[in-house]
């Protein structure tokens, strides 16, 4: 990964400071139910009003398709924001460019922060058009990426500015970043394990491809396991399973066995008869799975074979859980393992970093969320980094 800079390196004292955030959290009648993306933005537009540069804040909210809407009103946030900015002012502007932005920039003290409205009201942001990149850059000094879970998109607010005016890289961002490049940087491969879960091989396939020639080991977890166990022959009973994608698992097993990638499958699982809670259940080897019953979870023996690559491995790159995380009993697969990398985390012996939705909700759920050495909430950009993806928003800030 190539070199960016970091606010550090940025003179903001009386400047206008474009801060590209990701503010794009769930709302339940008017109310924010999960703030975390908020939160996680405060830390940068802090450091920068403590240093006396003038904030300006852009993000996107939803996806709005006919111009402004009160729906997708960046309004809505202007007092969450504030909540996690005590002590400094922060005001609110109806547009994010044109008169009404320049405005509130021209009477913006230094120290305080101003949030723009809704960068995608405009068509020009998700076209990356130079005409907006234009009007945004107008109203800045610097430039300043904040949203790594934006990054994967060429947009102007995410891109285009990158290229207009001195850029850094936030302190999310920044975060970000060094845990990426530490996990999966050019260090190589030896001693990196990856565990990929999940219901499809069909939606991992890039992951897949990508992981088998950058990691030592990789544990196939969640139902596409059920995949590979049927493309080397073994009836998986009524186990969620892509058939259709026999061959692409089979090219995939090829491929890690020409990378000397070793591919950890699922030796025992927890099967039923239906998906429910607390299904009546019982534990088989994994290519004996009985005729009416489906794999749920992964098994002990699973457990202590993946447990196993996990710690001779120094570090560790999680995405997707082991199965059916949401409903007991079949969740003591994915706790189980989550519960080991957080030990091999807090004794120093791993670096652990995982992202992705449902393994963010997996990890929270087994109690481990704050033990991994980092868990990225980024989503898409996250599953393209695994890909092995150049990202848009970050390739702009190593060429600032």
């Amino acid at each position: 990964m190539a070199a960016f800079r970091t606010i550090d390196q940025l003179d903001v004292a009386g400047r206008r400071v474009l801060v590209r955030v990701d503010l794009n959290v769930p709302m339940k009648d008017g109310v924010v139910t999960d703030a975390t993306r908020i939160e996680r933005a405060a830390e940068t537009l802090k450091q920068l009003a403590s240093k006396g540069a003038k904030v300006i804040v852009l993000s996107h909210f939803g996806r709005p398709k006919d111009g402004p809407s009160k729906e997708f009103s960046l309004e809505q946030l202007h007092q969450p924001l504030a909540a996690v900015l005590p002590g400094i002012q922060v005001r609110f502007a109806h547009d994010s460019i044109g008169p009404a932005a320049e405005g509130a920039v021209e009477d913006l003290p230094n120290g305080a922060v101003l949030l723009l409205e809704n960068v995608r009201f405009h068509k020009g942001e998700e076209k990356n058009d130079p005409a907006f990149v234009e009007a945004l850059a107008k109203l800045g000094d610097l430039y300043v990426n904040d949203a790594f879970s934006a990054a994967h998109r060429a947009h102007a607010s995410t891109e285009g500015l990158a290229h207009k005016l001195p850029a850094a890289a936030g302190r999310l961002m920044q975060a970000e970043l060094e845990a990426l490049n530490k996990a999966l940087g050019n260090s190589g491969r030896k001693g990196v394990v990856a565990m990929v879960g999940g219901a499809k091989v069909s939606t991992k396939l890039d992951i897949l491809t990508n992981l088998v020639t950058r990691v030592e080991a990789l544990v196939v977890g969640g139902a596409m396991a059920n995949t590979f166990l049927f493309a080397q022959g073994h009836d998986v009973g009524a186990s969620l399973c892509e058939r259709d994608m026999a061959d692409t698992a089979r090219d995939i097993l090829k491929r890690a066995e020409a990378a000397n990638c070793k591919i950890v499958l699922p030796v025992d699982g927890v099967v039923a008869s239906e998906f429910k809670a607390n299904a009546a259940n019982e534990t088989v080897p994994a290519t004996k799975i009985p005729a009416g019953k489906m794999m749920l979870d992964i098994g002990p023996a699973s457990v202590k074979e993946a447990a196993a690559a996990f710690a001779n491995a120094s570090t560790l790159v999680w995405n997707g859980p082991a199965g059916a995380f949401e409903i007991e009993p079949f969740d003591k697969g994915t706790n189980a393992l989550a519960q080991e990398a957080a030990k091999l985390t807090k004794a120093g012996k791993l670096i652990s970093v995982a992202g992705g939705g449902d393994t963010v909700a997996a990890l929270a759920h087994a109690g481990v969320a704050d033990d991994f050495t980092y868990i990225s909430s980024a989503g898409g950009a996250f599953l393209e980094w695994l890909e092995g993806k150049e990202l848009p928003g970050v390739a702009a800030l190593e060429k600032a």
